[in-house]
């Protein structure tokens, strides 16, 4: 018997790994032996998940919750079945689909449900990424309906702003103390000075 590992993807600092963390505990995966990621689940280049790749052996059984902790790319969660599994030739057991543990069925028809589940679940789990993109952008069409701006707000210019080019161009100021008096930063003031110029709003 090898060597068992876990892992255990969440998809920001914001989700809570406890859930994945007290299946493996009850699998009697060792702390040391679990690899986690806080990061989508899109790819595979993940730091953790590669470093378990590079470590895990033939013999050995690596534990994953569910199938999408894995991943939510329908190829790239095929590929990397295959490259555990066939290529390196350790088991993999996804706890919530007892039909997912290649230690069972070794036989020809063992291993054609097996492939046949990890293609409906892999296929899920991308429909329900590529779903959740669609919500992102149908939310953010809504929002943008309703009035809502995104990105940072535009700096607004001091009323004096014209006043302050002008004692700048004609050599009264230097640039440093027309841009400091301002309130602006460097950046957004030769920004706003030139969107003012393009809209004719400076004279």
């Amino acid at each position: 018997m090898g060597k068992i590992y876990g892992y255990v993807r969440v998809s920001s600092a914001d989700q809570n790994e406890h859930r994945q963390m007290l299946a493996m505990e009850e699998k009697k995966v060792d702390k040391k032996c679990i690899y986690m990621d806080r990061q989508s689940g899109k790819d595979f280049q993940r730091p953790q998940y590669r470093r378990m790749v590079e470590e895990i052996q033939a013999g050995d059984l690596l534990y994953v919750s569910s199938i999408d902790r894995l991943g939510r790319n329908y190829e790239e969660i095929q590929d990397q079945w295959r490259i555990l599994t066939k290529d390196i030739g350790a088991d993999i057991c996804v706890i919530d689909m007892p039909l997912l543990d290649t230690r069972n069925g070794k036989d020809l028809m063992g291993t054609f449900i097996a492939d046949l589940v990890l293609q409906i679940l892999s296929f899920v789990a991308q429909s329900e990424r590529e779903n959740i993109r669609t919500r992102q952008r149908q939310g953010i069409v809504a929002a943008m309906v309703r009035g809502v701006k995104f990105g940072r707000p535009t700096a607004e210019v001091p009323d004096n702003f014209q006043d302050l080019v002008s004692a700048w161009e004609c050599g009264e100021i230097p640039v440093r103390e027309a841009i400091h008096l301002s309130g602006l930063s460097e950046s957004t003031f030769y920004r706003r000075l030139r969107e003012m110029r393009t809209q004719g709003e400076l004279y």
